[in-house]
């Protein structure tokens, strides 16, 4: 396609259903833990709601670390992908069960209230399977798409923005079809989010072909090998069937936790994990100094990607609250259901990521392209100018009317513009930095500082989403600190960028 590898529309095609099915169910998530049980939720207030979407979208890139190693050194990268598909496709199903329960009984109103139990555990071991599913396929589907092409391949940043593309295309849809179905029942917009993972696997496999001299798994040849991979299988085995029971235990009320508190330790928890492991990399990890300067690149990044994404993704809790609580969704008699919003992001990516795939050639063919660090400035303004609308939005909001629609699309529409500066350029850098061997780690560090951004998205979340009046009237000056924070950032990385393009050596 365009003079890029066969291979790109396997992974485009697997990546756009895995997307698919954790954007449809992350267009309910906060929705459906803050609705009233009587009206089919769980009935979570504004804080225990974004805390637990904060720790849930921080476990999926946070498992992306282990799920790197355990790719380079037990299954191979394809391998992982597809063993990941077919556990985020059970926790979507497991997330679906309350929901047939209704259909197989007939009963309505009443039987929701009613399984309220089995709606709470479904919904935690859906959550639980999802996260270790994407632990293992998201790192390492991005890491097949950088061995593709050759090192120095201009084509290696376009390659990844049709990829990002293809990834949006499952998340432009998914949220407009699983948000119709959860009009009717929460439980079967949780359903079709699976189905769409397992056409994800169905056409990974159909073409597999494409992919051969890819991401194999690693070779063993003497029996000393063969007995470590054996021990290591059965230890991976038993370490998740006891992270499951652990995770169940906490949820099933034996026990009282706060999921804010949980949250906040493990934002501490996730820094100090990301730092050590680099820090280990660097010491201890028989590198070049070169290829310690990279990983100290990667560190450095680590923390603007964090800032960067702990605004982003507030796009499915805070502004995905606000769209249901203060914006106007009537359109001639019809209330937009509020899922729909979350199409917006994805429709504008798909609109803009081939221009800015072909400016990047344009711009590197012409030695003008800008570096790495200079298009993480440019995500980072941007993400802070969007949120710096929201603050006019979210004043309209405080006064006591509904905001229109405009606000919240033209705030995604500058957020979108952010990330197709920071995203598929951050990707396609840390598969150009990651020393040899350590190509699934890095990666898996990349979306670890996704994790944390996540968490602290879900931390906002529960302070910026209005739910009480003293939260509404505060609502304002929320997003204007978010707004001083990003821009601050953007400025101080600004000033950084030549000793990074210094630490980068041959990488441009």
């Amino acid at each position: 396609m365009f003079g890029h590898p066969k291979g790109l529309m396997t992974l485009f095609f697997t990546e756009m259903w895995e997307r698919f099915s954790y954007y449809g169910m992350r267009a309910l998530l906060i929705l459906f833990m803050t609705t009233a049980i009587v009206d089919g939720g769980l009935g979570f207030d504004d804080k225990t709601s974004g805390a637990i979407y904060g720790l849930y979208t921080m476990g999926v890139y946070l498992l992306a670390l282990p799920g790197g190693w355990l790719a380079d050194r037990l299954f191979g990268l394809k391998k992982s992908v597809w063993y990941g598909g077919i556990i985020i496709a059970l926790g979507h199903f497991t997330m679906a069960l309350p929901g047939v329960s209704n259909l197989i009984s007939g009963e309505g109103h009443e039987a929701k209230v009613a399984l309220t139990s089995l709606d709470t555990t479904s919904f935690f071991l859906g959550l639980i399977l999802i996260v270790l599913g994407t632990g293992l396929l998201k790192p390492n589907i991005s890491s097949i798409v950088g061995q593709l092409y050759k090192p120095g391949s201009s084509k290696r940043d376009a390659g990844f923005s049709i990829f990002y593309m293809g990834i949006n295309i499952g998340a432009l849809i998914a949220p407009i079809a699983c948000s119709t179905l959860a009009e009717y029942d929460w439980h079967l917009g949780f359903g079709l989010a699976g189905l769409g993972m397992v056409f994800g696997l169905i056409q990974y496999k159909a073409t597999a072909k494409s992919l051969e001299g890819y991401g194999e798994s690693p070779e063993v040849q003497t029996e000393q090998e063969i007995a470590s991979q054996k021990k290591l299988k059965s230890l991976v085995t038993w370490i998740g069937i006891a992270l499951v029971g652990v995770v169940l235990f906490l949820f099933s009320g034996l026990i009282s936790f706060e999921a804010t508190a949980i949250a906040g330790a493990s934002g501490y928890t996730i820094a100090a994990v990301a730092f050590g492991y680099l820090g280990y990399v660097i010491l201890f990890g028989g590198l070049s100094k070169g290829d310690k300067n990279k990983v100290g690149v990667i560190a450095i990044l680590f923390l603007f990607s964090a800032m960067f994404w702990s605004g982003f993704e507030q796009a499915g809790s805070t502004l995905n609250l606000f769209a249901e609580r203060f914006t106007d969704r009537t359109v001639f008699g019809w209330e937009i259901p509020t899922g729909y919003f979350q199409s917006i992001n994805s429709m504008f990516i798909i609109l803009f990521a081939p221009f800015f795939g072909a400016m990047w050639v344009w711009l590197g063919r012409r030695h003008l392209e800008p570096s790495s660090p200079m298009k993480f400035t440019f995500g980072l303004l941007l993400l802070g100018i969007g949120f710096f609308v929201m603050y006019f939005a979210a004043k309209i909001a405080a006064s006591g009317d509904l905001a229109a629609p405009f606000w919240l699309i033209l705030t995604y529409m500058l957020h979108t513009f952010g990330e197709l500066s920071l995203s598929p350029v951050g990707l396609s850098l840390v598969t150009k930095l990651a020393p040899k061997g350590y190509g699934g780690q890095m990666m898996g560090i990349w979306f670890l500082s996704v994790s944390l951004g996540n968490l602290i998205a879900g931390l906002i979340a529960g302070e910026a989403s209005g739910g009480t009046d003293e939260a509404l009237a505060r609502m304002p000056d929320q997003y204007m600190l978010i707004v001083y924070t990003v821009i601050g950032s953007a400025v101080l990385l600004f000033l950084l960028k030549p000793i990074i393009r210094k630490m980068m050596g041959e990488v441009h």
